[in-house]
């Protein structure tokens, strides 16, 4: 299938706008992002009252490092070199994990491979594949306070990462509160996919062709930033 947007353009624009939905809330929040296209999102914040964690146990995570500039003790979550913010702080693993699973994080930014219509979040395979395990995303889906999903809309074989239910293991049950790709932003809105916005490249009826997952749009959909 002949990609609607390019992969490099498609990435940035998810990451981008998933920044924009932190910096429009004008409130103080913790963050973490994920393996892949969320960990782009800290490349776009520009908010002094958004603070990034790693479950590395760094807090005040920056933009990732340009070449040259690399210090090997500070990476993400991908093991990316990255900058530090003012006032970046580290502490252990255990502290990192305490802070997840407490609730004292406002939101996770996750990719996966999967998210269902109701809610449920697919984001790894079945160990011996060549994919990492889950990780730490069991505990990030169901102690962060929101949970945003940064993916492609379809999979590099075509078919619909946006499904009526999940095929692959389960992260976490109905945790999924946005799902961002480069062709849509969707909300759950009292447990159903609600589409809010959509990309400039697309029509509603091409949308629900590359979208197995049943859906309904917003009264006031607008646009997405391209």
């Amino acid at each position: 299938m002949k990609e609607i947007v390019p992969g490099d353009i498609a990435r940035a624009r998810i990451a981008r706008r998933i920044a924009s939905e932190f910096m429009g809330r004008d409130r103080t929040m913790i963050i973490n992002l994920g393996v892949g296209i969320p960990t782009m999102v800290a490349n776009f914040i520009r908010s002094d009252r958004i603070f990034i964690q790693a479950e590395n146990g760094m807090m005040g995570v920056g933009p990732k490092a340009a070449e040259g500039e690399a210090d090997s003790r500070l990476i993400n979550a991908g093991r990316e070199p990255v900058t530090e913010t003012p006032g970046c702080s580290y502490f252990d693993s255990a502290a990192s994990f305490g802070m997840i699973r407490g609730g004292h994080v406002d939101a996770t930014v996750i990719g996966a491979f999967e998210v269902d219509q109701t809610g449920n979040i697919a984001n790894w395979i079945i160990p011996n594949g060549r994919q990492l395990g889950v990780g730490g995303a069991m505990d990030l889906v169901s102690g962060a306070k929101q949970v945003v999903v940064a993916m492609r809309h379809n999979g590099s074989d075509g078919r619909p990462k946006l499904v009526k239910a999940c095929s692959l293991p389960i992260t976490g049950f109905h945790e999924a509160d946005f799902v961002i790709t480069e062709l849509g932003v969707f909300r759950f809105i009292e447990g159903v996919l609600t589409l809010q916005e959509i990309a400039p490249e697309i029509d509603l009826t091409r949308l629900t062709e590359l979208t197995e997952a049943p859906f309904v749009a917003a009264a006031d959909i607008k646009v997405m930033d391209s």
